[in-house]
């Protein structure tokens, strides 16, 4: 045994939905329900395994690929919300260096962004033309942890609103190969052009899906493609509205539509049997560390708080292919003062925050 402190977590300990235990100890960074010999360090409370953000971005800004030290700080505004599982939704960074920190959230990569030549925000992306996607996809497949990022649509500035930016025959050779090479593929999708295509090639999810329409749920549903809907960042729409009505009016229409029906959307998909996984689009324009915020947006939407709760831990983890708090899995998870399936708000204060074992805040 090293010398680590032995921590023992009593109270309620959240292992699933409905499986609730008295206790677990850490020993030596991993978690077991078998009582260890000799002291421990004990913390109280509700416990649940370290909540998961599935759409984030660690070291991006909404100029670009931002320093070392910035995505650090990114990284620990994150964990200290109790988000310990990251999958990082594209970035132009190499952030590999974070998983030689044990007081770092784990992140799951999905390499950098492969966008349309001029049909994305500028620094973030791969600009490329269709002939080339297959072989990006390639490239970021490999370079990811089994995901690959696409930006489905965009604003087409010579139609003055969103369009999809992909020939369908392009993307299916693309999608195809990522998933010869183990790695699933999502794309971000604001409209509603883009999604049956991207859904019959064989897509494994997408990213904020407010073009979903009674139409293309269905589809969704028939096939178990998830949704991330990242509600947080679709309420900066009005905003973005605003800000480009003068030069392109349709689109601000359009972009003020998706706002309106976001939550009718989303609680359609939940009804309709699509995955449903918290995610914040943190680290372009938006804060790290919202978490919270986005569980509390899918309970407004009318997910019920058990399923908004696991789409943030154990359902999110068994999607994602990682553990909770099962037996030897990492120790990674979150205490609360009180029940968070009574009240998801409890998941804005965490009042312990323990990775591999330890407590870090």
């Amino acid at each position: 045994m090293s010398d680590r402190t032995v921590l023992h977590v009593k109270g309620r300990v959240l292992a699933g939905p409905e499986d609730v235990r008295d206790e677990l100890w850490a020993v030596d960074g991993r978690i077991t329900y078998e009582r260890p010999p000799g002291e421990a360090l004990t913390v109280s409370g509700w416990a649940l395994p370290g909540l998961v953000d599935a759409h984030c971005h660690v070291g991006l800004d909404q100029h670009g690929p931002v320093s070392e030290e910035v995505s650090e700080k990114q990284a620990l505004t994150d964990r200290d919300a109790g988000t310990l599982l990251v999958r990082d939704a594209g970035s132009p960074s190499d952030t590999r260096w974070i998983d030689a920190r044990e007081d770092l959230p784990k992140i799951i990569r999905a390499g950098r962004h492969i966008a349309r030549t001029r049909r994305y925000i500028r620094n973030y992306a791969h600009e490329i033309e269709p002939g080339d996607l297959v072989a990006y996809v390639a490239r970021e497949a490999r370079r990811g942890d089994g995901w690959v990022k696409l930006v489905g649509d965009w604003i087409d500035r010579d139609a003055g609103d969103l369009a999809a930016c992909w020939p369908r025959g392009e993307v299916e050779a693309a999608i195809a190969e990522a998933h010869r090479l183990g790695a699933r593929v999502t794309a971000h999708c604001f409209a509603e052009d883009s999604l049956r295509d991207l859904v019959e090639a064989g897509i494994d999810c997408i990213e904020h899906a407010t073009g979903l329409t009674e139409d293309t749920i269905p589809l969704f549903a028939e096939r178990g493609v998830a949704i991330v809907p990242t509600l947080v960042n679709i309420a900066t729409f009005p905003h973005m509205a605003d800000g480009g009505e003068a030069k392109f009016p349709d689109w601000a229409a359009h972009m003020r539509r998706l706002y309106e029906r976001r939550y009718d959307t989303v609680r359609s998909a939940y009804d309709a049997g699509v995955p449903v996984f918290v995610g914040t689009d943190a680290g372009g324009s938006l804060a790290h560390g919202l978490v919270a915020a986005e569980v509390a947006e899918l309970v407004k939407a009318g997910i019920p708080a058990l399923d908004a709760l696991s789409a943030t831990a154990w359902g999110a983890r068994a999607w994602l292919g990682r553990p909770a708090l099962e037996e030897g899995a990492p120790a990674d998870l979150v205490v609360y003062d009180q029940d968070p399936r009574a009240d998801v708000r409890v998941l804005a204060a965490p009042s312990r925050i323990v990775l591999n074992g330890r407590i870090v805040g």
